[in-house]
C-alpha cells in the first residue's frame, strides 16, 4: 500500500485491480483544508488515461508486477513464442505486442512486464536494425530540407526515411518512437 505522500511521476499503482502508471502529478495545499494530490495515470493494459484526486491520508494499492527477460524464438500466426532462461516457452499474443511485433527478430532479448502472472507489456532494445524491402528511389538535388519518404521494413512496418535510403539498405530504428536513426549498410 502506498500513502498519497509517496506518489510521484513514473510510479506504478493499482486501482480496482488494474495497473496504472502515473504520468503527471501535482500537489496543492490550499489555505484552508486538506492538501490535494492530483494524478493523471495511464492504464498499463489498454492505454486509456484517468485523472484522480486524493487527499492526505488516502491509501493506494501497489500492483503485483514482475519483469522477466525473454528471448524471441518464432512467430506462430497471431501468437509469438518466447523462451526464458530455463528454456520454457511462453506465448504472447499480438494484442499485447502491438507494433513492437514488427521489430522482433530471432534471438532478440526483450523485457516482458507481467501483472498477476499475465503478460501486459513488452519492452524492446532501444535500437534495432531492419532491412528496407520497399521504397521509391530518391531524386537527386532534392536536398534543401530534410525530405523524407515512406519505406517498408522487413516484417511489413512502414516508416519515414531520408531520400538517400534505397531498397536493400539496413537501417537502425528507434523502437520507442519508430523513427529512422541511421543507415548501417548499403546493399
Amino acid at each position: 500500500m502506498y500513502d498519497v505522500s509517496d506518489l510521484r511521476k513514473g510510479l506504478r499503482v493499482e486501482i480496482d485491480g488494474v495497473p496504472y502508471l502515473i504520468t503527471e502529478f501535482s500537489f496543492m495545499k490550499p489555505g484552508k483544508g486538506q492538501a490535494v494530490y492530483t494524478c493523471k495515470m495511464k492504464n498499463l493494459i489498454n492505454g486509456s488515461t484517468l485523472t484522480r484526486n486524493y487527499r492526505s491520508g488516502d491509501k493506494i494499492d501497489e500492483p503485483h508486477l514482475e519483469e522477466k527477460k525473454l528471448q524471441f524464438s518464432y512467430a506462430d500466426g497471431d501468437n509469438y513464442v518466447f523462451m526464458d532462461k530455463d528454456y520454457e516457452q511462453i506465448t504472447i499474443g499480438k494484442d499485447v505486442l502491438g507494433d513492437n511485433r514488427f521489430f522482433l527478430v530471432e534471438d532478440l532479448e526483450v523485457s516482458v512486464l507481467y501483472h498477476n502472472g499475465r503478460p501486459i507489456d513488452i519492452t524492446l532494445p532501444t535500437f534495432v536494425e531492419r532491412k528496407i524491402v520497399h521504397t521509391e528511389p530518391g531524386f537527386r538535388g532534392n536536398t534543401a530540407t530534410n525530405v523524407m519518404k515512406p519505406a517498408t521494413l522487413e516484417g511489413g512496418f512502414e516508416i519515414q526515411v531520408p531520400l538517400f535510403i534505397n531498397e536493400g539498405d539496413v537501417i537502425v530504428v528507434d523502437t520507442r518512437t519508430y523513427e529512422y536513426v541511421e543507415r548501417v549498410a548499403k546493399k
